[in-house]
């Protein structure tokens, strides 16, 4: 069995997809409370620790574990935030490398933003790559939206693996057109009526509406959550969900008729968009591929965040079998395919 330490976990997304995978997560490090208390739920046998991981020593585990992974904070890499990058007090992939460094793990693998890639930040990547070889890892990085993977979500996310004796491909993607599954659309995993409790933020018209070609783009309506089209994978479930920047659901069909009306010159339209409603938590969380029966810890707006800042562990599972294959020295080639909502378990 291949040991992992998981950093910055958060409600445990990549976990849970690693688990699936064969990992045993034997230590999970987050600062904030609610969050571990939600990753004890499905991992109770690891060491969770509550705490700052510049506080924490791993040496301990050096010799024990063969994987370290985590998704850093994303903040100061976000094209949406300050973009103060390496600058910004944020910054927490020094510390993923001085674990990585105290465990001499013979692989790892980071999870970030794509804005890590863009402009200058990617100047800094370059640098943190330089730094992971110098340990001896080679590195390979990629850019993977999460719906070519199996998951009913338009999510970009930046991985990086790094392996001490041999050079890591990342896995084909397996979803979308000329791939063997088509992509999991939103209706495939959301049953038809609501699930969770109702989100109270309300879907009213933009006064200054920001037009695109596809009624399901730009921003229509207020905040930033946008409407989700049944038929395709939805745009991303964001961590600031909760309010209006949590994704909603056109029960009458209005959005593109409203789209179409503003496309022909018309003036935008004022009050609430009818039967229009925001995606609860456990919609949000099915999206994500959280198991069906997943529970989060905190008030809602810590439950949206939990939801919205992990990676999808079906994702987490895909590359997860893909890692392990260097790691076992076997092959692990079962299709990756989302199961039915209602099952007990996405995987």
């Amino acid at each position: 069995m291949v040991k992992g330490i998981d950093l910055f976990a958060s409600a445990g997304g990549l976990t849970l997809g690693l688990t699936a995978a064969g990992v045993e997560t034997v230590c999970a490090v987050e600062v904030e409370e609610y969050r571990t208390r939600t990753f004890a739920l499905h991992t109770p046998h690891a060491e969770i620790i509550t705490s700052d991981i510049r506080r924490v020593e791993f040496k301990k585990y050096r010799g024990e574990v063969q994987l370290v992974y985590g998704g850093p904070p994303c903040q100061p890499f976000s094209s949406g935030g300050l973009r103060k990058s390496h600058a910004d007090d944020r910054n927490m992939i020094p510390e993923f490398l001085r674990v990585v460094e105290e465990v001499q793990s013979p692989a790892f693998l980071m999870e970030n933003v794509p804005g890590l890639v863009a402009g200058d930040r990617f100047r800094y990547l370059s640098q943190v790559i330089g730094q992971f070889e110098d340990l001896g890892f080679q590195v390979a990085w990629k850019v993977i939206n999460a719906a070519e993977y199996g998951v009913p979500q338009k999510r970009r996310r930046l991985f990086l693996v790094g392996l001490r004796d041999t050079p890591f491909e990342f896995p084909e993607p397996t979803h979308g057109p000329n791939r063997p599954y088509p992509l999991v659309r939103v209706r495939d995993v959301l049953p038809e009526e609501q699930v969770g409790e109702s989100n109270p933020a309300k879907v009213c018209y933009a006064k200054n509406p920001d037009l695109r070609p596809s009624p399901y783009d730009g921003q229509l309506f207020n905040g930033g959550g946008r409407p989700i089209n049944l038929d395709e994978p939805c745009h991303t479930i964001l961590a600031s969900a909760g309010g209006n920047k949590t994704q909603f659901l056109d029960t009458l069909g209005l959005v593109p008729e409203y789209h179409r009306h503003l496309r022909e010159g018309g003036k935008p339209r004022t009050g609430t968009l009818p039967g229009a409603r925001r995606l609860t938590v456990k919609e949000s969380a099915l999206i994500q591929t959280f198991p069906e029966d997943m529970e989060f810890c905190g008030p809602k707006s810590a439950q949206y965040h939990q939801v919205g800042d992990a990676v999808p562990p079906l994702l987490a599972l895909a590359i997860g079998r893909a890692v392990l294959k260097y790691l076992n020295r076997e092959q692990t080639d079962r299709p990756v395919v989302t199961r039915n909502v209602r099952q007990r378990t996405l995987f």
